[in-house]
């Protein structure tokens, strides 16, 4: 345990929720009154500059940083032999140098678990977005293409009687799923390393990955990023689904090929996408896939209920003061 009052810097790299800052601040988590921190932030909304990066680390014991935060052997060396503990407010990880984050003994906070229900969520408020065509329907009151009622005007697919393919049944996957089945799933199938117990809750079928892309009407993918997943969505990915399939992806952007993407939606050779993650983050405006009409593009909001981001900033303060104070973490990452 540290000495009562030994001061410890910490770096936060951007504004979050007053939950994480109050507990920061001592004003909650009386187990960590132990602890006397020193806190300084990068006090903006966007994501800090790399030369403030670096200027802001040095010295520091403890770093709170987010997803669009490259933690490299640059940062880590900038920190310098301070650096105890990097708590990022995330479930991703795939912004860290973890293997340079080991080599120093460095331990890492991350929070899987409390934004499940608000990704699951978003991800099924996107595929009925996409497959039912709502931007366009919106789009079409506001410049008054509504004219009267037509039998074939703005058509889309149903989730009722249709099979849907599940890349990744983890925990968001799984929380996608079991929100889906209601709507009158015929057949969940679900891809992955291996099968899961847990699938029998929802009568998940594990099969391989080209039996899913063939035979689904609806793809999520829900994956970790991985060197197996990147740009696992692609070409010949996209040449296996059936002209009628509604794509989603709220994983990581990376997991999509998006010029791949872009040809298999342009030309018709898959009905629609939704994305809430797309590469880079933020997509530039004047990206092919936003001129696609069958294409609904989200700026990474699966996590964005006010209670998720203020469950997900306490998690990480507690991760971060419990790293400094040599103590358990609620979630600690394991690498």
């Amino acid at each position: 345990m540290k000495a009562m009052g030994e001061l410890m810097k910490v770096f936060i790299t951007r504004r979050i929720p007053q939950e994480g800052m109050k507990i920061l601040s001592g004003a909650t988590g009386v187990q960590f009154s132990q602890l006397r921190c020193e806190v300084s932030q990068w006090d903006s909304d966007e994501p800090v500059p790399r030369t403030e990066l670096l200027r802001g680390v040095q010295g520091a014991h403890g770093l709170v940083c987010l997803l669009s935060d490259k933690i490299d052997a640059e940062v880590l060396d900038a920190a310098g032999p301070n650096l105890k503990v990097i708590s990022t407010m995330s479930v991703g990880f795939d912004h860290l140098a973890l293997d340079e984050i080991k080599k120093r003994g460095i331990r890492v906070g991350y929070t899987p678990d409390v934004l499940t229900d608000a990704t699951a969520e978003l991800t099924v408020a996107l595929l009925l977005a996409t497959a039912r065509r709502l931007p366009e329907g919106v789009e079409e009151v506001k410049n008054g293409g509504w004219s009267s009622w037509k039998p074939l005007w703005l058509c889309g697919y149903g989730l009722s009687g249709s099979t849907v393919g599940v890349i990744g049944l983890g925990r968001i996957g799984m929380a996608i799923a079991q929100r889906l089945v209601p709507f009158g799933v015929k057949r969940l199938l679900y891809t992955g390393r291996a099968a899961k117990a847990h699938a029998a809750e929802v009568n998940g079928e594990f099969v391989p990955l080209d039996q899913l892309v063939s035979e689904s009407d609806f793809i999520v993918v829900s994956c970790s990023l991985t060197p197996e997943t990147q740009g696992l969505c692609d070409k010949a990915f996209f040449s296996k689904m059936k002209k009628t399939a509604v794509f989603i992806n709220s994983s990581r952007g990376a997991v999509v090929n998006q010029e791949d993407l872009y040809e298999a939606l342009s030309g018709g050779q898959i009905a629609a996408a939704g994305l809430d993650v797309t590469t880079p983050e933020p997509l530039p405006t004047n990206h092919p896939l936003l001129t696609l009409k069958n294409c609904v593009v989200l700026p990474h909001i699966g996590s964005a209920t006010y209670s998720t981001r203020g469950v997900m900033s306490a998690l990480t303060a507690q991760n971060l003061l419990g790293g400094l104070q040599g103590s358990d973490m609620p979630s600690e990452l394991s690498f």
